[in-house]
């Protein structure tokens, strides 16, 4: 539904993907609605201290809002939490992996293209942070649903250059082709990189299965680091940039892995 079919007042539940400073008081948001696609939205007054919406505008927080529509951004007159991050705080890796899943969504989504099943896999995904057993597991499902959503899944049966069926075997993927590599047309792609057996059923289950058959899952490690390295060069390349996040996420394991031998070290 696009601005000019809405009603000058409506109501909608929303995530918060991100918050900006606007003048003295203020704050743009960016949201993503399950009808009304992303959506900016002006805040007056919510960074003040007395404030009645700016505690329930934090990023990744679900919430009801009342919006009217402005000349060039539409204005929250109400706000409502109904799911909020309070179980993520005081664990910066797992609120920085919900940083990442709404960036993805902002750069993916374009405004006011209603997909409701985006809205979906981020609510749920974020619900799920909390508890999930392994949040690299978590993202890697997150990256390939959304792919899919969005219409960029990679190919993951056949070969992406010939059409052949993919063999049970090493394969390679090329982000440039579009998914995965024969063995015999890897020799033409020279930026492709080899895909284990093991990757390319993870990524097919992931592609079509729900989210509690994904958090079941145990993924060693190896394989976790692979996962994790082809799907972020494939959103590099549909996104022609990296994703903000990564690099903070990358920074935060770094430091994660130095804590964990170090205390090793000492035991």
């Amino acid at each position: 539904m696009t601005s000019a079919e809405r009603p000058r007042l409506y109501s909608t539940e929303a995530i918060v993907l991100r918050q900006t400073p606007m003048g003295e008081a203020d704050r743009l948001l960016t949201l993503y609605t399950p009808h009304y696609g992303k959506v900016r939205a002006m805040a007056k007054g919510a960074r003040r201290v007395k404030s009645r919406l700016g505690g329930h505008l934090e990023p990744l927080t679900r919430v009801r809002v009342l919006l009217a529509q402005g000349t060039t951004f539409a204005v929250v007159s109400q706000a409502e939490t109904l799911g909020n991050t309070l179980a993520l705080r005081g664990d910066l890796w797992r609120m920085t992996c919900g940083f990442y899943m709404a960036e993805l969504v902002d750069r993916f989504a374009q405004e006011e293209q209603e997909n409701g099943a985006l809205y979906r896999l981020l609510e749920e995904s974020v619900a799920a942070l909390a508890e999930a057993p392994d949040p690299d597991t978590l993202l890697r499902f997150f990256e390939t649903r959304l792919l899919a959503l969005m219409g960029f899944l990679p190919e993951l049966h056949q070969c992406a250059s010939c059409g052949m069926a993919l063999a049970p075997v090493t394969n390679s993927f090329s982000p440039a082709v579009g998914g995965a590599l024969c063995p015999a047309c890897r020799a033409q792609q020279a930026l492709a990189r080899p895909m284990t057996l093991q990757a390319l059923k993870v990524l097919r289950l992931f592609s079509g299965c729900a989210l509690e058959a994904a958090l079941a899952l145990r993924v060693p490690e190896p394989l976790a680091v692979e996962l994790e390295h082809l799907l972020r060069q494939y959103i590099r390349y549909v996104l022609e940039r990296d994703v903000r996040s990564t690099e903070f996420l990358d920074m935060l394991r770094r430091e994660m892995r130095e804590d964990a031998f170090l205390a090793q070290q000492r035991a």
